[in-house]
């Protein structure tokens, strides 16, 4: 019997408590961003969506306006929905870093500042391999993070314009609870049995941070800027401003491997490759879990 576009959809989890349409949402998602469903491909009609789920139109209405208020897909009145062609916009993380654990072989190399992003991203995910609802054979973490244990511009002392080691401090502890989030989860499934290969390694480099870089499975990239702002915070409990890096907010432009050898996505991400694997062989230096 001939396979249709729909048996490449994950079926739903009657033991998952998001609801059938952010089911529907995410087996869709995940289909485009690993290419079963190729960019400027028609997606399955609602009807066929709805009798290969068992729902109701309208819960197929709410998946697919899931994926198009995150800029995957466009309607075409009178001929369905496509996913789109070009993926360089801004887009969330999560949701890639979702589909990532439906590989086999999960690689994620990121380059920045401390990694809170990643830390919230990956928690989900995850659970689900803890729980055995995602089954990849290796997981390999790599960090590539700003060294604070030496004077650094970023982040600084506002108010005086030079490094602080409180500041410094301040910032190691924040770096090392994002480390930890990542790397304790992953060492206990493999702890576990869970993963026949799982390791999270970190090493530090002494540039200021500029940018954050993710490489996902070798096939996808994220880019973002960091802008520099005044932070009042509390340090051993007096108030100082601090001139800190915007992370957590800063907008994420996505690369996707998915239009061939030429496209710019695929130098791009062959290119921040590239510029992490150098940077992480030369000049980078392990940081201690």
């Amino acid at each position: 019997m001939a396979m249709t576009q729909t048996d490449a959809l994950s079926d739903l989890d009657p033991d998952d408590p998001r609801s059938p349409a952010q089911q529907i949402a995410n087996a869709l998602r995940a289909a485009i961003l690993t290419g079963r469903f190729p960019p400027g491909n028609k997606l399955p009609s609602q009807n066929d969506l709805a009798a290969r789920y068992n729902v109701a139109r309208e819960t197929v209405k709410r998946a697919l306006a899931q994926l198009h208020a995150e800029h995957l897909t466009v309607s075409r009145q009178g001929s369905g929905v496509f996913v789109r062609q070009r993926t360089e916009r801004a887009v969330g993380l999560r949701p890639h870093i979702e589909a990532a654990f439906d590989r086999a072989h999960v690689s994620i190399d990121f380059a920045g500042f401390s990694g809170e992003t990643l830390a919230g991203a990956i928690t989900e995910p995850l659970d689900k391999v803890r729980a055995g609802r995602l089954t990849p054979q290796s997981i390999a973490i790599r960090l590539l993070l700003t060294d604070v244990s030496r004077p650094t511009t970023l982040p600084s002392n506002a108010e005086t314009g030079q490094d602080d080691p409180a500041v410094r401090a301040r910032a190691d502890r924040i770096i090392r609870r994002s480390v930890e989030s990542i790397a304790e989860p992953v060492r206990e499934l493999a702890a576990m049995g869970l993963v026949p290969s799982a390791r999270v390694e970190v090493r530090t480099h002494d540039m200021p941070p500029s940018f954050k870089l993710y490489v996902i499975n070798h096939a996808e990239a994220f880019f973002g800027l960091y802008s520099v702002i005044d932070n009042r915070v509390s340090i051993d409990g007096t108030p100082t401003v601090i001139r800190d890096v915007l992370g957590k907010d800063s907008t994420l432009f996505h690369f996707a491997d998915t239009d061939g050898d030429t496209s710019i996505s695929r130098e791009f991400i062959e290119q921040a490759q590239q510029w992490f694997d150098t940077r992480w062989d030369t000049i980078a230096q392990d940081y201690p879990l």
